[in-house]
């Protein structure tokens, strides 16, 4: 019995060491699966926190690192705090230059603080890369009617509801309604009266098609 203790206890000692191991490793895998989920989640808060732990590895590679901080700048910009939005934004696009989703964003970032002419670079360099993006077109009609240049604003804002769809269409119809411009159903269906709302609404630079966050969240669902 003696010799059978002392022979299996390395086997034994080896054998918890292995689970340990396993453990440890799966362990390191959801949390890594965790903050990755977090960063990508629809939550600012959590979408802030968790890409901040994510950004915390020294092993990520460039394009998820710039990913991250895009990611995260974007749950700042949700939450108002765009200088510290801009400040991941710029680390973003030095890692990856061209890359369209950051240029837009901190576009929108700049012209959310009223410095509206270096919006402006930035989203038509956002524009070359993705001349699709309903996103990028909505930012430069923003940008476009804050310097009166009313009729290009409008054009921009017609094709941010071409490309974006329904959804797009619904944002405008709901933000339309809170200024008084609109008076249909948010539908998602471009209309006639929508399209004049509009016409109506770019005449102001105070005027802005686009709800609140929260305040169209019932219409999107």
């Amino acid at each position: 019995m003696v010799k059978t203790a002392m022979c299996c206890k390395p086997r034994a000692t080896t054998w918890m060491l292995s689970l340990l191991i396993v453990l440890a490793t799966a362990l390191s895998a959801r949390a890594d699966a965790l903050s990755s989920h977090e960063c990508f989640a629809n939550d600012a808060v959590r979408r802030i926190r968790g890409c901040t732990e994510l950004l915390q590895r020294k092993n990520l590679d460039p394009v998820t690192r710039s990913t991250a901080l895009a990611t995260r700048a974007l749950g700042l910009s949700i939450i108002g705090r765009y200088k510290d939005a801009i400040r991941d934004y710029d680390k973003a696009l030095s890692i990856i230059p061209n890359y369209p989703v950051a240029l837009n964003n901190r576009a929108w970032a700049l012209f959310k603080l009223g410095r509206i002419s270096e919006a402006g670079p930035d989203v038509e360099q956002s524009l070359k890369l993705d001349p699709t993006s309903p996103h990028a077109y909505d930012t430069r009609a923003h940008v476009r009617q804050a310097h009166g240049q009313t009729a290009a604003a409008l054009q921009d804002y017609s094709r941010a509801m071409r490309l974006g769809g329904p959804r797009m269409v619904k944002l405008y119809q709901c933000g339309l309604q809170a200024t008084g411009h609109y008076i249909g159903a948010v539908t998602g269906i471009i209309t006639e009266q929508l399209e004049l709302a509009l016409k109506d609404c770019v005449k102001s630079r105070k005027c802005d098609p686009l709800p609140p966050d929260e305040e169209c969240k019932v219409a999107m669902s």
